[in-house]
């Protein structure tokens, strides 16, 4: 397939190295030449902007920073818009906006130009064995025309939904990694200052429930998905002495722990509600009522 890849960054790079070890052909646009070197060397076609590196492309993939490079890159002077060809398909694999996606993805499609939304997760390393998460937006039939190409990108691509869902899922994969190592901060910093080694720490939360994944592989499917919080595995009066017993640890110490301290007001509210008795994860329902949404089954 005639492909054309804008931004060869860490991510970047890689994911277009892997698109022409696939056996695909692959023009390379970045504003910096230099780092299509490697590519180049293995047969790559250089593009001196977006423009060139779409003209004639089957499939053409970024790899940007962020909105603003997103919006300029494919809608911009000399950008993608006026490049593609009607009928052809722009895939984002960027961390983007699911705003600034779905505009873009309406400006195209004004021009017959589909468009998917493709935000990876993995890493660097990821990256550089293809072995990326790919979260996907946009059109289904799309989707799956295109899906034998990004498995070169990735072991774990999957359909999430319409444009600009795949931006949505990679936000909210983000937010809950960047606030969980935030909340790992506070535990970790109140373990050691009470005495215990971080490696002994680790080992001890990694052998437990939530080590062994059970709030994403139990919790939310089983409960929280389910409306199922009268099904009780840990009650919530329970959960609410046990964080209690941490912060009161923690201010012994004089450990700051404000996302703790946050969470055990949601745990009193859920108490003063009369939840005691259910599950512990009933007080997803506090969040909820602020959010004005249920996270429940759709089916």
């Amino acid at each position: 397939m005639r492909i054309g890849f804008v931004g060869l960054g860490n991510m970047g790079g890689s994911m277009a190295l892997n698109l022409m070890k696939a056996g695909h052909q692959v023009t390379v646009n970045d504003v910096r030449r230099q780092v299509a070197e490697p590519h180049l060397a293995g047969g790559a076609q250089w593009a001196d902007s977006a423009a060139a590196a779409a003209k004639g492309a089957q499939v053409v993939f970024t790899s940007l920073p962020g909105p603003r490079e997103v919006e300029a890159v494919a809608l911009g002077e000399g950008g993608l818009i006026g490049a593609m060809a009607p009928g052809s398909l722009y895939v984002d694999l960027s961390t983007n906006s699911p705003t600034v996606v779905r505009q873009v993805h309406a400006r195209l499609k004004a021009k017959g130009i589909r468009m998917l939304d493709a935000p990876v997760s993995g890493g660097v390393v990821g990256a550089r064995k293809a072995t990326l998460a790919v979260m996907v937006g946009g059109s289904e039939s799309d989707y799956h025309e295109i899906k034998p190409v990004l498995d070169a990108l990735g072991d774990k691509v999957a359909y999430i939904g319409a444009i600009g869902a795949g931006s949505v899922a990679k936000l909210v994969h983000n937010m809950i990694a960047i606030c969980s190592t935030q909340l790992l901060a506070e535990a970790f910093t109140m373990g050691v200052k009470a005495g215990v080694s971080p490696e002994a720490l680790l080992r001890a939360v990694q052998d437990g429930a939530y080590g062994q994944g059970m709030v994403l592989n139990a919790a939310l499917p089983k409960m929280v998905f389910r409306d199922n919080f009268d099904r009780v595995t840990f009650a919530l009066k329970l959960a609410r002495k046990d964080l209690g017993l941490a912060t009161e640890l923690a201010r012994e110490l004089n450990v700051p722990m404000p996302l703790a301290a946050h969470a055990e007001q949601d745990l009193l509210e859920a108490l003063n509600k009369g939840w005691g008795e259910k599950d512990s994860s009933a007080s997803f329902m506090i969040q909820e009522e602020r959010a004005g949404v249920k996270v429940r089954n759709s089916s």
